[in-house]
């Protein structure tokens, strides 16, 4: 199953107030397995960024001054989600700015309309699933960094692509890591969306194993070390 991890950063909080995109980050995976894949961009909302999301995410007037408008790169992001499932935190909000976003260019250019993007794409919201699954506590995204122990310390500022990967982190800790075996990542190993471990027959024959060279065990320790307090070091 494809599916792209994706935050937004706005001018404000609604646009029906004509609030605007100013940055999109996204995140591939297919089969639970990142792809290396990522979508990243900054937009000029052509208007005022408040001052007050200024201080949340740090985009301000002059720093999208030079960006593209959304209509720009608008087929170059719907390309990157149509048909995955989007997993974003607080879902509503962010696809709210999307359509918001889409409608306006189709109005203009009425052809090739794009979305809305419930109609082309699955959505998980992972703020929904953390609710149901710890009621009655905290649930952004820096709270459920630190009740999975992720370490989120270099994040000073929202930002899109950040935030997409570390809620990629977060998302994968709440429904159980990475379980999918297939190194492949191709998506014909699920059947209907289901994951499935695929053992290999050994036919009395020992397997050879291959030992980690010294780089991909220096890279395996820094992935643990994002990992705080871990229970295999205790």
């Amino acid at each position: 199953m494809r599916q792209v991890i994706l935050d937004t950063e706005t001018t404000g909080i609604d646009p029906k107030d004509g609030h605007r995109l100013v940055e999109i980050g996204a995140v591939e995976m297919i089969n639970r397995r990142f792809t290396g894949r990522t979508y990243h961009q900054y937009i000029n909302p052509e208007r005022h960024i408040d001052a007050e999301v200024v201080a949340v995410h740090g985009i301000d007037d002059a720093k999208v001054a030079d960006e593209p408008v959304f209509a720009e790169i608008a087929d170059d992001f719907w390309a990157f989600i149509e048909g995955a499932e989007l997993v974003i935190h607080n879902a509503p909000f962010d696809v709210g700015f999307i359509d918001h976003e889409l409608g306006m260019l189709n109005k203009r250019r009425q052809a090739p309309a794009l979305g809305p993007v419930r109609d082309h794409c699955r959505i998980l919201d992972t703020l929904v699933m953390a609710r149901e699954m710890h009621p009655g506590q905290r649930n952004s995204l820096d709270a459920l960094c630190k009740r999975y122990g992720i370490d989120n310390s270099h994040r000073e500022l929202h930002g899109a692509l950040l935030d997409a990967e570390i809620l990629a982190d977060v998302y994968l800790m709440m429904t159980g890591g990475q379980t999918d075996l297939n190194l492949s990542g191709n998506n014909q190993a699920n059947s209907g969306g289901a994951e499935v471990i695929r053992r290999i027959p050994r036919n009395g024959k020992k397997l050879k194993v291959i030992q980690a060279t010294a780089d991909e065990l220096t890279q395996h320790e820094a992935r643990l070390d994002l990992v705080q307090n871990p229970i295999w070091r205790q």
